[in-house]
């Protein structure tokens, strides 16, 4: 049995994980604005919380780079006073089993690859569309992290006035005082302006794919996160903005696919540790 934890500024979440289900899982907001101890004290008590002998490992995915051979993250995404800290040897030294540490982007990849709707791919990138985009890339079933866990950071390539990350995350809906949600809401409604603004969304992520293929040329895209739901509401833009793709067989053979595997993250964390 594995310990699967998923750090975010908003949530920190834990689950009991084994052959590939999670057994129990707990989240609690994240003390994001405090002190790193208080932070690394928060975690430490879910870890207790959740132990069980028969727990041989554990494994965490962080929205930042990260050391992952020596288990230390840096710069965590919205929590300002994780700048530097050694997760690995702290947690490894206060329970006594293996500890691995990885970009939680790389997670749900690898979630998704084991577990879910990448299975049957040897080469795919996994996306994540929320509060920002977010990938992770498998090569001949292997995860590929690049040094400090950095490969795939598509979301911050230049694209128009800004970066792809404006265009394809959160930042899109809140320029039009919206959030996915509510524009999906509406959309199933039938409201012009909202299936119009899913369009236009579906046009920045169809620039994003050819990014993705023309970097990666992978089997399959898998797309999570919290606006990939609304799938249905942009694939039709997105194809028709890839389709200009110059190398056809690539852009006819490629895969892209919404998950609708539950708790990716955290079966990816669980796989981490081999």
């Amino acid at each position: 049995m594995r310990l699967a934890i998923d750090l975010g500024g908003t949530n920190l979440r834990i689950a009991q994980v084994e052959n590939g289900i999670c057994l129990c899982k707990k989240s609690v907001p994240c003390k994001a604005t405090e002190e790193a101890e208080v932070v690394i004290a928060q975690l430490s008590q879910l870890i207790e919380e959740m132990m069980l002998p028969e727990v041989d490992g554990i494994g965490i995915g962080v929205p930042s780079i990260v050391d992952a051979t020596r288990g230390i993250v840096y710069h965590v995404a919205n929590i300002p006073s994780w700048k530097e800290v050694h997760l690995k040897e702290i947690l490894e030294k206060e329970y006594n089993v293996a500890v691995a540490v990885n970009n939680d982007c790389n997670c749900f990849t690898l979630g998704v690859s084991l577990y879910g709707e990448g299975r049957n791919y040897a080469d795919l990138v996994g996306i994540t569309l929320g509060t920002g985009v977010g990938a992770g890339i498998m090569v001949d079933r292997h995860l590929y992290s690049g040094r400090y866990a950095g490969a795939g950071e598509i979301g911050l390539l230049p694209y128009l006035d800004s970066d792809f990350e404006h265009y394809c995350s959160s930042p899109f809906f809140s320029r039009h005082h919206t959030t996915g949600a509510q524009l999906a809401d509406r959309a199933l409604k039938g409201e012009p302006e909202a299936l119009a603004l899913w369009n236009e969304f579906g046009s920045h992520l169809g620039q994003l794919m050819k990014a993705v293929l023309y970097a990666y040329s992978p089997q399959a895209i898998v797309l999570g996160g919290g606006i990939s739901p609304a799938f249905p509401f942009f694939e039709q833009a997105m194809w028709q903005a890839m389709g200009d793709f110059p190398y056809r067989l690539i852009l006819e053979k490629v895969k892209v696919i919404p998950s609708l595997l539950q708790e990716a993250n955290l079966l990816g964390a669980s796989a981490l540790l081999k």
